[in-house]
């Protein structure tokens, strides 16, 4: 019992030790946490002073800058502002100086219209005493000629009537010379087409036709036995076969180019055969005629096709088609109308004009010239009458009647077509004469009027059919422009040989020209 009291009082004696010294320990824990403590806010304070005096110190270095900043800024702005104003001060001069100019100026102009409206009133003053002094000038020209005014303009009327009698009668014989001259072609065109109507033994190139033979034997066996086989080729062809002493040649003779193409088809197919007897003739020109239509309508429908034309008779295409074996002066007939034909559709189509009449019209204009070996009349008559007989339009047979003179042109086409055939015929090279010859024509159509004095310049125009002088106004008055052209056009009848007439026109020109600025 003892024990376990004295033990329990040792227990607590030994808590309280414990809890004693567990105190002092924890009171000397808390001294020396405190003194750390201390120790470490006091030098967190000295930290707080050393980074206070550094921040302090940079915050002055930056406003000392900035301060370095804005004063430099603040001088270029200054220094700008001077500038500036330095500039508006010498514009606000330069439009001062503008505006005194601009002011001289004004009081110039002003001082120079008072001087012309003072120079005007003189003017106008002197033009009316100027009229005074003509009026008492005419007065006493009046009073001394005894003429008035009227009666010295009739005067001078009566003597411009008496000069230009000469000229009147001259013009009344170049026209009497012009119908004789007309009665002439026409005369010449009859005569013409009689002689190829009628075959004579005189032949000219475009009449004949050669054909080379292999051998002379062949020319023995074309004649035959008695000259049976010769006289058949005549009688069933229609041509003249002429055999003469020039070795391996023929000639075949027509006024018909198109029996004599089929003459020379037939006699080329019976020498290469070799069988050359009359039945074997007819049966060789019975099957060349056949194949020679086929031919002549090829040849008329390829034209009517380059052409563009549709709705054309097969029959007037066929005489299309023997205007291929049709010349004029050396000149294919077919290629002669297809050419006027697309020249006339071309000058139409810039007048506006109906094209594909005006074609058919420049194609059929000399569609005569197809028959008139076998029909009577001149190849515009019988141009005329085809038309007439495939219900052509009246245009086509207006231009078929007029293009050479035989009608008067009744439209535009009409006119055109005879531009266009003119053209055609009188180019270069189209028909039977010499290029040389042609040129040197113009050249001295030309030089007879680059000769005359006065004269600038010379042209010779539509084929040498006319000539155009341009004079030079200053030397040459109006007047003496007609007695240049009289001169020129009787230098050219004594000088030149041309078929036709040729037109002469001076042209007298003067120009005023400024440049506004």
């Amino acid at each position: 019992m003892e024990i376990t009291t004295t033990t329990i009082l040792f227990l607590i004696i030994g808590l309280i030790i414990g809890c004693g010294i567990a105190i002092a320990i924890v009171l000397a824990t808390g001294l020396g946490v405190g003194k750390k403590a201390e120790a470490i806010i006091e030098a967190a304070k000295k930290e707080a002073d050393k980074h206070k005096r550094d921040t302090l110190l940079e915050l002055k270095e930056e406003s000392h800058k900035l301060k370095l900043e804005t004063d430099k800024e603040v001088k270029e702005r200054k220094s700008e502002l001077l500038n500036t104003e330095n500039r508006l001060l010498e514009r606000e001069k330069s439009l001062d100086k503008r505006e005194e100019l601009l002011q001289n100026r004004d009081n110039a102009l002003e001082e120079k219209n008072n001087n012309l409206t003072l120079m005007q009133g003189k003017i106008q003053e002197k033009e009316a005493k100027m009229d005074e002094l003509l009026k008492s000038e005419i007065e006493k020209l009046e009073s001394i000629s005894k003429f008035s005014k009227e009666k010295a303009r009739d005067l001078i009327i009566e003597r411009v009537e008496n000069d230009m009698t000469k000229e009147i009668s001259e013009m009344i014989k170049e026209r009497e010379q012009e119908a004789k001259l007309e009665a002439d072609a026409r005369a010449k065109n009859l005569l013409v087409e009689s002689m190829q109507k009628y075959s004579s033994d005189v032949a000219t190139e475009q009449t004949v036709s050669t054909i080379t033979l292999p051998s002379d034997e062949m020319k023995g066996r074309l004649i035959g036995r008695e000259g049976r086989n010769i006289r058949t080729i005549e009688s069933v062809t229609g041509v003249d076969l002429i055999i003469d002493d020039t070795p391996e040649l023929i000639v075949i003779s027509s006024f018909d180019p198109y029996r004599r193409e089929i003459a020379r088809v037939t006699i080329e197919t019976l020498i290469k055969d070799g069988r050359i007897h009359p039945a074997r003739i007819e049966e060789v020109y019975d099957k060349v005629c056949k194949d020679m239509k086929s031919r002549i309508l090829e040849l008329g429908n390829k034209a009517i096709q380059e052409l563009g034309l549709t709705k054309i008779d097969p029959e007037l295409v066929s005489l299309i088609g023997r205007l291929h074996f049709r010349t004029s002066y050396g000149q294919n007939a077919l290629q002669h109308s297809m050419e006027v034909a697309k020249l006339t559709g071309l000058m139409a189509s810039e007048l506006g004009e109906n094209v594909n009449i005006a074609k058919r019209a420049g194609l059929l204009h000399d569609i005569g010239k197809s028959i008139d070996f076998e029909v009577e009349g001149s190849h515009v008559e019988i141009g005329a009458n085809i038309a007439k007989k495939y219900h052509e339009n009246a245009v086509v047979l207006n231009a078929i009647m007029s293009h050479h003179g035989d009608a008067d042109p009744t439209s535009i086409i009409s006119w055109l077509v005879q531009i266009a055939d003119t053209l055609s015929a009188a180019r270069p090279g189209a028909r039977n004469d010499s290029f040389d010859n042609y040129i040197q024509r113009l050249e001295n159509l030309e030089k007879i009027g680059a000769e005359m004095e006065g004269v600038e310049k010379s042209y010779a125009l539509q084929a040498g059919r006319e000539l155009r002088v341009m004079v030079k106004p200053d030397e040459v008055d109006d007047l003496t422009s007609f007695k240049i052209a009289r001169d020129i056009k009787e230098k050219i009848e004594a000088e030149l040989q041309y078929p036709g007439t040729i037109k002469v026109t001076v042209i007298r020109e003067t120009r005023a020209q400024e440049e506004a600025k």
